[in-house]
């Protein structure tokens, strides 16, 4: 007998409360699937989502719990700190490997979807900055699943929208409040064909964001050698490849969609570069200080040559601290070759 849709999986970043809290609003009490969300928040914050849910929903909202069976006409929400996943009708919660600096991120949700459900998957992509989801997106769409991305004018950021249109083709871009609707239509009509085989990387990749450690200690890495460091770990990246979109992971299981991956290589940039003038400033003010112990006991040529290199190392902080006050970036090779 033919299976409907029953598995909605919904992602969202910055400006995602208020396109969540529109997106839940109409769908009906008696809706025949299971939502769940992913809304990316800080690990050590504690989520209101559910409760913010549950007063514009007919559908009742709960933090997921991990083991609990996928029940229909329910919004599970993805809890701080944990991946959300699905396994064999159940949820999975996971301490794995962030993605994209995210835990709980959305594409391991979309993924564990495609795995374990292929065509009776909606995915759905709303407002929020940087590409999380772009990849998940891709791999529901190779599985049979139906996308759908929330049209850019309508979002508060429209960052992750931007980047799934540009990863596919969805099946439908459109506003938030012209979505329940279709999700109804959707959920109501019955898988179109057979499941799509889970490929051997989709499997290895979703059993690592679930932390099971034969998965992590596998030799075979998907993709190929990057050599590009993960910005979590320092490990080395692999390159994959996938419906034309590039992304990374490490041996031990940080993703990194490109966008994100320059985000937080910016990131680290910016941190080297405080180091850098912290150690400058230190540096030029111990060689002050020699100076002018230097001329105190009366080493003349000593106390230049510290002065020198003081003034040298103060002209180099001022090139850093103009680097980190207007972002060129172009110029930091410039700087640090000096």
């Amino acid at each position: 007998m033919p299976q409907g849709r029953d598995v909605v999986v919904v992602g969202a970043s910055s400006g995602g409360v208020e396109a969540l809290s529109r997106f839940v609003a109409k769908l009906p009490a008696d809706l025949p699937a299971t939502v769940l969300v992913v809304l990316h928040v800080p690990a050590a914050s504690s989520s209101a989502l559910p409760r913010i849910l549950g007063r514009s929903a007919a559908l009742p909202a709960a933090h997921a719990v991990h083991g609990e069976p996928l029940a229909p006409g329910r919004i599970l929400v993805a809890p701080p700190d944990l991946h959300l996943l699905v396994e064999d009708g159940r949820v999975r919660l996971s301490r794995g490997p962030r993605e994209n600096g995210h835990r709980p991120a959305i594409d391991p949700l979309f993924r564990s979807a495609a795995r374990w459900y292929g065509p009776r998957v909606i995915a759905v992509v709303l407002s929020g900055s940087l590409d999380d989801g772009s990849a998940g997106l891709v791999t529901v769409h190779g599985h049979g699943g139906v996308t759908l991305v929330q049209d850019p004018d309508d979002a508060i950021s429209p960052g992750m929208p931007l980047s799934a249109i540009a990863a596919l083709t969805p099946d439908h871009v459109l506003a938030v409040d012209e979505m329940w609707s279709l999700v109804e239509r959707l959920v109501a009509q019955p898988v179109p064909h057979t499941p799509v085989a889970a490929s051997a990387d989709l499997v290895a990749e979703t059993r690592v964001a679930a932390m099971e450690i034969d998965a992590l200690h596998r030799d075979d890495r998907p993709g190929q050698p990057a050599g590009l460091s993960c910005p979590d770990c320092a490990g080395a990246l692999w390159e994959i490849e996938e419906g034309g979109l590039r992304r990374y992971r490490c041996r031990v299981g940080h993703a990194w969609s490109p966008d994100s991956l320059l985000a937080e290589q910016d990131n680290e940039l910016e941190s080297a570069l405080w180091a850098a003038l912290r150690s400058l400033e230190d540096k030029s003010a111990l060689e002050r200080r020699m100076a002018a112990g230097a001329r105190a006991g009366g080493r003349q040529l000593s106390a230049a040559r510290f002065e020198a290199q003081a003034d040298e190392d103060e002209a180099r902080a001022v090139l850093v601290r103009d680097l980190l006050v207007h972002g060129d970036g172009h110029e930091i090779t410039r700087v640090l070759e000096r």
